[in-house]
C-alpha cells in the first residue's frame, strides 16, 4: 500500500456511520431543531438563510392535496415571503379551495375568432409565464389556410394508371386541422384566406394526464380544474406526452420572469412562479375564477368569442350556449370528456 493510501481505522469508520445514521434518525423523529436544519440547508445550497429555510422546507413538505390546513398555511406563508423578497413587491399566494356546486366550463365561438392572439398575451401576463428563451404560452391559436379543390390538379395523382392511390388534390389545405401555424405576427387580422382555431387545456372530466402521472402531482379539483402541485412534479413529462391537446408546457430552463412584469396576485395551484424542471398549463385562472371573476382570456377578447361559467348553473352563459348553439368537443373519440366546447352561431 502506498503512503497516500492510508487505511482508516475501523472504529472511526463505524463512528462516522453511526453519526450519519443518528442524524437521519433525528430528522425522522423530529428531534433536530429548525435552526439546525436551516444551518445545514444554508451550507448545502450556498444561499442566504431566508432562502435556504424556504427551499429546505419545500423539499420536505407533503403533496398539497394531502396537507392539513395548518401545513397549507405554513407552505403559503413561506412562498409569500420568498416571492416578496425575490421580486421586490408584496406577493400574495391564495389557497382558496373549489367552491361547492361549481363545475367550470368554457365555450369558444370559432366563427367569431379573428386570430388577434390577445388572449395569448393576456394569459402570459396574468399567469406569470416565462417571457423569453423561450416564452411559454399556455394558449395556442392555430392559423389555418382555406383551400379549394381544382381541375388543374386532377391529372397530378399517382400512379397515373387506372386505380389512382393518391389524388392530385390530396395536399390542399382546406379543412386541415391542427397543422396550422402556432406563432404568427401579421400586420392585420383576420388575414385573407385564413381562419383560426384556439386551443388550450380542456380541463377534461377524464384527464389522461392525471392517469399517467406517477407521483399524483397533477389531479382534478372538485370544480373540474386539473391542477399541478409544482413542488411535487418530478419532470418526467409523461403528462405532456399523454395530453392529446398539446396543452402542457415544460420548463427546460430557469423561467425568465422579469420582476416588474410579475403578477403578485397568485394561487398556490395556479399562477405562482414556477421553477426549472416542472410542467405547467392553463388552470382557468383559478386565482380569478374562484373569486367570481372571468379568466384573463375571456376578459380581453375583443370580439366576445370566449365564454366561461358554471356548467351546473342553467342561467350561466356557457350553459345557455350548450343548450342553444351547435356545439362540439375536440377529439371526442378519445373519451376525455373535455369541458372546453367549440360552437358556431
Amino acid at each position: 500500500m502506498s503512503n497516500d493510501e492510508k487505511k482508516i481505522p475501523e472504529e472511526k469508520t463505524e463512528e462516522k456511520t453511526k453519526s450519519r445514521r443518528g442524524f437521519l434518525k433525528d430528522i425522522a423523529a423530529g428531534t433536530l431543531g429548525a435552526a439546525t436544519l436551516a444551518g445545514a440547508a444554508t451550507l448545502l445550497t450556498g444561499s442566504t438563510e431566508a432562502e435556504a429555510k424556504a427551499t429546505w422546507a419545500e423539499w420536505f413538505q407533503k403533496n398539497y392535496r394531502l396537507m392539513t390546513d395548518e401545513e397549507k398555511k405554513e407552505a403559503i406563508e413561506r412562498l409569500e415571503q420568498r416571492y416578496t423578497e425575490e421580486y421586490g413587491k408584496k406577493t400574495t399566494v391564495d389557497g382558496s379551495p373549489a367552491m361547492e356546486g361549481v363545475l367550470y366550463g368554457y365555450a369558444l365561438n370559432i366563427q367569431k375568432c379573428i386570430g388577434c392572439r390577445r388572449c395569448v398575451y393576456a394569459c402570459v401576463k396574468e399567469n406569470n409565464q416565462s417571457r423569453n428563451n423561450p416564452e411559454i404560452q399556455w394558449i395556442r391559436v392555430l392559423k389555418m389556410e382555406k383551400g379549394n379543390f381544382t381541375q388543374e390538379n386532377m391529372d397530378k395523382g399517382y400512379p397515373r394508371d387506372y386505380g389512382i392511390q393518391v389524388g392530385g388534390n390530396a395536399y390542399e389545405n382546406s379543412g386541415v386541422t391542427l397543422e396550422g401555424e402556432h406563432y404568427y405576427e401579421p400586420d392585420e387580422v383576420p388575414e385573407k384566406g385564413h381562419f383560426y382555431f384556439p386551443m388550450q387545456c380542456m380541463q377534461c372530466e377524464k384527464p389522461p394526464c392525471v392517469k399517467v402521472c406517477p407521483v399524483r402531482t397533477t389531479y382534478r379539483e372538485p370544480d373540474g380544474i386539473v391542477v399541478i402541485d409544482y413542488n411535487w412534479c418530478i419532470g418526467c413529462r409523461m403528462c405532456v406526452s399523454a395530453c392529446p391537446y398539446w396543452a402542457r408546457r415544460f420548463n427546460w430552463g430557469e423561467p425568465n420572469l422579469p420582476a416588474d412584469e410579475m403578477n403578485p396576485v397568485t394561487h398556490y395551484l395556479g399562477n405562482r412562479p414556477r421553477m426549472k424542471g416542472v410542467a405547467e398549463k392553463c388552470t382557468f385562472c383559478l386565482q380569478r375564477t374562484r373569486k367570481g371573476r372571468y379568466t384573463a382570456c375571456v376578459e380581453v377578447c375583443p370580439v366576445g368569442a370566449r365564454k366561461f361559467g358554471n356548467l351546473l348553473d342553467p342561467e350561466s352563459e356557457v350553459r345557455k350556449i350548450l343548450d342553444r348553439k351547435r356545439v362540439f368537443r375536440l377529439k371526442a373519440d378519445l373519451n376525455t370528456y373535455p369541458k372546453f366546447f367549440y360552437f358556431i352561431d
